[in-house]
């Protein structure tokens, strides 16, 4: 048996502090997939926290045919969903900015690195707030897949069962997601070449 599917027994016979464990070995992530979702920390930290308070309210319901963090990231995305509903529409760019490091190191494919001089930095810091503004502009049916798979490094069967999609609508979605960042990215993606 698996360390998440002992915790779940254990956190079903009552045992609460199993349950914690789960949720410090899974918040950091859901988190910071979530920020790029919701659009920035403080709306994500409301979003993760709801979404563990429903997976402990439901965990009973948890059949363990796929994993827990794809079952939790479901309820998270379910989550967030309505949280965008009630609050109306994404934060700006700006507020996206705000958010987080977390995104940098995905952009670049690489840390920032000791010898990069100021203007190194300031380059590489307007990249990416373009990155953040242009994925801000998304559908929120294609932001959240750019996110699963590029941010947090999902594959397409995972995506498609945190989303409840087939394969193939994920792989669409995906597809449009990237050509929409190409478009809007054209002119930064032709000043790095």
């Amino acid at each position: 048996m698996n360390d998440d599917a002992q915790l779940i027994k254990q956190a079903l016979a009552g045992q609460t502090a199993a349950f914690g464990q789960l949720v410090q070995k899974y918040q950091d992530r859901l988190h910071n997939t979530v920020v790029h979702v919701v659009g920035n920390a403080e709306d994500a930290k409301d979003v993760v926290q709801e979404a563990f308070v429903q997976a402990f309210l439901k965990l009973e319901s948890f059949q363990g045919i796929s994993a827990f963090y794809t079952w939790l990231y479901r309820i998270a995305f379910n989550v967030a969903a309505t949280h965008h509903r009630h609050r109306g529409a994404m934060r700006s760019a700006e507020q996206i900015a705000l958010a987080g490091g977390h995104l940098r190191n995905s952009v670049e494919g690489h840390p920032r690195h000791a010898a990069d001089g100021p203007s190194e930095r300031l380059e590489s810091e307007e990249r990416c707030r373009q990155v953040r503004h242009a994925i801000s502009q998304l559908a929120e049916e294609h932001r959240v897949v750019i996110v699963l798979r590029e941010m947090d490094g999902c594959c397409y069967e995972t995506i498609a069962e945190i989303l409840d999609l087939p394969v193939g609508t994920v792989r669409s979605r995906l597809h449009r997601a990237r050509m929409q960042l190409r478009e809007q990215l054209k002119e930064v993606l032709a000043v790095e070449e």
